[in-house]
């Protein structure tokens, strides 16, 4: 495996597992051809695959070379020479032509991968991983250089690829439209796969059918966005969770983005993916360079499921870089939902003494400890202790957490800015605006210019004292707001379109610099809910907010649309009061506790207010986690019910890597009449055919069905079920009968350990 180089037949082949992807240079044009990606094939001289192209090229009919261009599957397409399909990239010279035509000029192949500037990107866990090829072209008359990285992952599906594009003319140019990669495909028999959605509704999967024309996704928001998740893939029409050929593309990426799959009119289809074009300019001096994100791609031929297992470990183990490897992450309880801005000192402590008898490990100050912020309306980016509202400040409130035993977290915004601030009042042109226009309020704020290296530097200064003076162990980045009226005060006209980009880079150096001066603390990230869910956050964050709709049952489906590319547990769930404050909905204690369990695990109520049957269940909830959360952490996900399609059920199921144990969740969301009828028998997956396992139905002990989570006087409701031992085949292929449960919205848990 790796990545070989045929000289004679000008063919590069990149093997990745189970996967190959063969890129052919033409010997007189030069161009960068795209020939083959899928399974993986043993074939050494794969010239043939030129098919057509070699008697139809440029260099064979000259009179028709602008023609033929439009045919060539290009293995990075350009503006301006005959291709009128999706293209990559697009630039524009200082006397305004817009014209770009790349051909080869060397190349490089190295083991390892190397670090791309100022972006996330996966990474060598060990070395022998990975292989990197270095595509280098030039467009001579404009001598301009782009080089193509692509790196195959040695154990994994998985090949990587981004772009560096480098001026190497006196004169300056503008790149216009640059994306970081393009698949090309014989055929257009394809369903395309995207994640779309909103707020407190984010990442449902839309599936639709390729044809002639165009199918997208993206985002102008200056965030990836609730909207449109930076995913996209094409698929056998026929391809389920478990069978078919599947391409994916994830960017790693937390800004403007573009995904489009095109079917075009040689009855083939092209796919790309990078930074948005709309409002996208970056201007190159002489010897400058410009990197584009990383794209990660993967291939499966058994399916979604498979294709989502493979983007997890990727993830998990070359991408993220979490601060508890080894052990599961303390379960928090965030006192929000709790009391909103109208907390006290005595109130805070009320409800983390509580829930340090129940065995959570980290409490969490939400919004509202900073500044004059009583309320929405004011406060942002005045970083420093409200100490009317906090006696001692946040390091007296940490250490008092810590003596009942338990870490402490803290909330924080940093990007956005107040009209009533301190900050703003001092510094209205740090604010993202366009001179003259009006200035758009969202939720009573402004977004914070971080293109600017000043105002970065400002705000980082107060968090970091603040972060430096008291025990911090958790920090959740809050971004409750989009970007418009895009313009910096401190760009010029020609560089104004390079704002959006810059303002991501700026994050993700904050982010970094975090990272690096407070490497033992865990950074959960959040853009109202799963707005900037995404890969490139990753990077710093282990794990992100999944939503602001915390209802068990609408979180099935986001959860599980997350799922399709990002780890179980990087998905922030928490138990949440009911009735739930998003949608009214009565969802029983123990139902929320198993849809939280397939995320990171938390709370998101007021403890204080739960009777002891109550506190009794959080304690079995806790102990649930830490026995079994090793599981959901690093184990395999195999989706069983479809949440999206299936309105009675759901059940999803992780199997631990070497097969031995397994947990599988089953929700009923509606209770059809009579047994016989509501029992169903579900086939499990992932398990070793001939092991023999034990199969455990988890309960907690004492729970309160259908009952405000306020209530007094919770009842014991838990049912005895038998142990039963059954083969994996017998679990697979006959299946496991779930009982019917007595109302809607009921939930179980069973543990299977092989024996």
């Amino acid at each position: 495996m790796g990545i070989l180089f045929h000289e004679q037949a000008g063919i590069f082949k990149l093997d990745a597992l189970d996967t190959s992807y063969i890129i052919g240079i033409f010997d007189d044009e030069k161009f960068v051809s795209h020939l083959y990606y899928g399974k993986r094939i043993i074939d050494s001289d794969v010239n043939y695959l030129y098919g057509p192209l070699v008697r139809v090229r440029p260099s064979v009919l000259p009179g028709q070379a602008g023609r033929i261009m439009d045919a060539i599957p290009f293995e990075y397409p350009t503006y301006g020479c005959g291709d009128y399909r999706e293209h990559c990239l697009e630039v524009e010279t200082i006397d305004g032509y817009h014209a770009c035509d790349l051909r080869y000029e060397s190349h490089k192949i190295y083991p390892g991968k190397p670090r791309l500037n100022g972006l996330p990107a996966t990474f060598e866990k060990e070395e022998g991983d990975c292989n990197t090829l270095e595509l280098i072209c030039r467009d001579e008359t404009l001598n301009l250089k782009v080089t193509l990285l692509y790196t195959t992952f040695e154990y994994l599906n998985v090949i990587t690829r981004t772009v560096l594009i480098t001026n190497e003319n006196a004169a300056a140019i503008y790149l216009k439209r640059v994306l970081s990669g393009c698949l090309e495909f014989d055929h257009q028999n394809f369903d395309v796969l995207t994640l779309h959605g909103s707020w407190e509704r984010e990442c449902g999967p839309v599936r639709t059918l390729l044809r002639q024309g165009k199918v997208t996704t993206g985002s102008t928001r200056g965030e990836s966005g609730p909207t449109d998740n930076p995913f996209l893939a094409v698929l056998d029409p026929a391809a389920t969770e478990d069978t078919g050929e599947v391409f994916a593309m994830n960017l790693v990426y937390s800004g403007n983005f573009l995904g489009v799959a095109e079917g075009h009119h040689f009855r083939g289809s092209r796919l790309v993916m990078g930074i948005n074009p709309v409002n996208f300019s970056w201007k190159l001096e002489q010897g400058e360079s410009f990197t584009a994100p990383e794209i990660v791609m993967v291939y499966s031929g058994q399916g979604i499921g498979k294709m989502s297992r493979t983007f997890h470990d990727l993830y998990r183990n070359h991408l993220i870089r979490d601060v508890y490897p080894g052990t599961p992450r303390p379960i928090l309880i965030n006192n929000w939902e709790a009391t909103y801005f109208g907390f006290t000192y005595e109130k805070l402590i009320e409800i983390a003494k509580e829930a340090a008898k129940c065995g959570i490990e980290l409490f969490v100050l939400d919004d509202g400890w900073f500044g004059n912020r009583n309320d929405e309306m004011r406060g942002l980016g005045d970083w420093f202790v409200n100490e009317e509202k906090l006696p001692g400040g946040i390091r007296r409130l940490s250490e008092e957490i810590n003596d009942l035993g338990m870490k402490f977290g803290l909330w924080i915004e940093p990007e956005m800015v107040s009209p009533d601030s301190e900050l703003f009042r001092a510094h209205p042109d740090w604010a993202i605006q366009i001179p003259g226009r009006h200035r758009s309020l969202f939720r009573h704020q402004y977004v914070l210019d971080w293109s600017r290296k000043e105002v970065r530097d400002y705000i980082y200064d107060m968090i970091h004292h603040v972060l430096s003076n008291a025990n911090v162990a958790y920090i959740k980045w809050d971004m409750n707001r989009t970007l418009t009226e895009p313009a910096s005060a401190s760009l010029p006209a020609d560089r104004q379109g390079e704002l959006c980009h810059r303002y991501v880079l700026g994050v993700y150096e904050i982010m970094g610099r975090l990272r690096d001066d407070f490497p033992s603390l865990l950074l959960e990230n959040c853009s109202a809910g799963g707005s900037r869910f995404d890969p490139g956050v990753l990077y710093y964050s282990p794990q992100i907010w999944g939503s602001d709709d915390s209802d068990a049952i609408e979180r099935i489906q986001i959860e599980m649309g997350a799922s399709m590319c990002y780890p179980l547990s990087t998905i922030g769930a928490h138990v949440s009061a009911v009735p739930n404050h998003q949608t009214g909905r009565i969802t029983s204690l123990e139902t929320r506790g198993y849809v939280a369990m397939a995320g990171t695990f938390g709370y998101e109520l007021d403890i204080t207010r739960m009777s002891e049957a109550e506190k009794d269940a959080v304690r079995r909830q806790v102990d649930i986690y830490h026995k079994y959360n090793h599981i959901v952490k690093e184990g395999d996900l195999y989706r069983i019910g479809d949440p999206f399609e299936n309105r009675d059920y759901a059940c999803w199921m992780v199997v631990s890597k070497d097969k031995k144990e397994a947990l599988v969740t089953y929700i009923q969301t509606h209770a059809l009449p009579g047994y016989f009828g509501a029992s169903r028998k579900l086939r499990l997956k992932g398990l070793t055919e001939e092991a023999l396992y034990e199969t455990t139905v988890i309960s907690v002990s004492a729970e309160v069905r259908n009952e405000d989570v306020h209530s007094e006087g919770a009842q014991n409701s838990q049912k005895t079920y038998d142990s039963l031992t059954l083969s994996g085949s017998a679990l697979m292929n006959a299946g496991y009968w779930m009982e019917r449960l007595e109302g809607d919205y009921m939930g179980m848990m069973i543990y299977l350990k092989a024996k």
